[in-house]
């Protein structure tokens, strides 16, 4: 990463400064539900202290749930520890522009206590950490980050008034690959795309999906890290592009008994001079396993092994697992394919372009510890040396496989008592996103829900 070129450079952004052109640099990180948390600066008053510096927020940020409550069960901040603060400096390798914010650019932040260790349990430390492992190998990972979402006319103030009840879809029947149906909100998918690249984000599609109002838009896969910053901007951005236009979008696991939003990532590892290792050096034999490399192979493997252990990564949210039904295109089996779609991983891409895709990730998915995940079970795979079993032939929804875990309980127990996640990622990490799943599944089961009220009020 040292020798990446930022989107937008320092002395760039010194130049856009003095000429009035930039007023406001936002400094920000990811929470733990990848949520970009952090503060708006004026601008000379970063580069002049904030730049070298850093800065403080509260250590609170990385223990709260999702409606910014205090809650208990954290070691590295609490009420008996006073809340303070951990430090927070910025990575100019992710500096950029805000093209949708006005004179606005954005850096990330790494966060450290202040005595200058890194805070291990953040979810960008997390993923460091896995990838600075992978490095000790001499691999670094390629990802790519597919997000859906769904498009509302409602702006988020009338969404949230009504309840998120009777919502207006921006389109009103299946426009999966719909040229016709993209173009009904074009204006607002327009700017995303162009306001992402502007951003320093490279943008290649924008597609219909299946769900009412359902779209995607694809970007260039990358480091891992830099796409998972990326993947963070363009999810806070595409949100406040929506609210300017009068309209809303959410990335939402579930938002309802339709087809879920989901998030496939792309993974394959390359050598120091750029060639995929997932490929076989030489001819294949024809067959799938036969055009995979020894370490695709474990690395795979590893994934499939892990799977189970790492869901609450890869779908962190009670909402997460209201994806996982058969026939849905979300996976429920613990199973591998070549460009199968019914399974938990697809093999997709040849030669150099061969990678795997991870399908269980929504979009409600943090992105720095799915992708830390799936790094860190490919190196247990490659590590043990695991054999890799027989792909998936055809429907896997009907085959005799491992199911991938129902329910936040069912993911959140696994992780607790997995070994391999202890061993990646070490007690105060399993820990601390126990916790967070704790956090959650106490709120929810103390929520009396719509669906309740409509089967109990007058019937029982």
């Amino acid at each position: 990463m040292a020798d990446r070129t930022a989107p937008l450079g320092i002395e760039e952004l010194r130049s856009l400064v003095a000429s009035g052109e930039i007023d406001t640099v936002v400094l920000a990180f990811p929470d733990m539900q990848g949520r970009l948390q952090g503060k708006r600066f004026a601008a000379r008053f970063f580069l002049d202290d904030v730049l070298n510096h850093g800065t403080e927020g509260c250590n609170y940020l990385l223990a709260v749930d999702t409606d910014m409550n205090t809650v208990d069960g954290y070691e590295m901040s609490s009420w008996e520890s006073g809340y303070g603060d951990f430090a927070m400096h910025p990575d100019l390798e992710t500096l950029r522009r805000v093209p949708w914010n006005e004179g606005t650019a954005m850096v990330m932040a790494d966060l450290a206590w202040h005595d200058g260790t890194p805070v291990v349990a953040a979810p960008r430390q997390i993923l460091r950490r896995q990838l600075e492992r992978l490095a000790e190998l001499g691999y670094t990972a390629q990802v790519g980050t597919e997000l859906e979402f769904i498009v509302f006319k409602d702006t988020y103030e009338q969404a949230w008034s009504s309840g998120y009840r009777d919502l207006t879809p921006a389109n009103q029947y299946n426009i999966d690959y719909s040229v016709l149906g993209t173009g009904r909100i074009e204006p607002l998918l327009r700017r995303i795309r162009n306001e992402m690249g502007a951003a320093g984000l490279t943008v290649e599609s924008a597609k219909g999906e299946c769900n009412l109002g359902q779209h995607e838009i694809a970007f260039r896969y990358d480091e891992a890290l830099v796409t998972c910053d990326q993947h963070s901007v363009y999810k806070t951005g595409a949100k406040e592009i929506a609210a300017q236009e009068g309209m809303s979008l959410t990335f939402m696991a579930k938002f309802n008994e339709r087809e879920g939003n989901s998030c496939h990532i792309h993974l394959s590892l390359a050598e120091a001079d750029g060639r995929n290792v997932m490929a076989a050096a030489g001819p294949g034999d024809g067959s799938i396993t036969g055009d995979m490399s020894p370490v695709m192979k474990h690395f795979l493997a590893g994934q499939l092994a892990a799977l189970r252990d790492f869901s609450l990564l890869y779908a962190p949210n009670i909402n997460s697992y209201k994806r996982f039904r058969p026939g849905s295109f979300a996976p429920t089996a613990v199973a591998w394919g070549k460009d199968n779609r019914t399974c938990a991983l697809r093999i997709v891409g040849h030669g150099r372009s061969m990678r795997f895709e991870n399908r269980l990730p929504g979009g409600d998915v943090n992105p720095y510890l799915a992708v830390a995940g799936l790094v860190a079970a490919g190196l247990y795979g490659i590590e043990n040396r695991l054999e890799l079993p027989e792909p998936c032939p055809g429907n896997a929804y009907a085959g005799d496989y491992a199911h991938v875990p129902t329910t936040l309980h069912e993911a959140a127990e696994l992780w607790e008592n997995s070994p391999i996640a202890k061993a990646a990622f070490g007690p105060e990490v399993v820990a601390h996103y126990r916790n967070m799943a704790r956090v959650e599944l106490d709120a929810y089961d103390s929520a009396v829900t719509d669906w309740e009220l409509r089967r109990s009020f007058e019937r029982l």
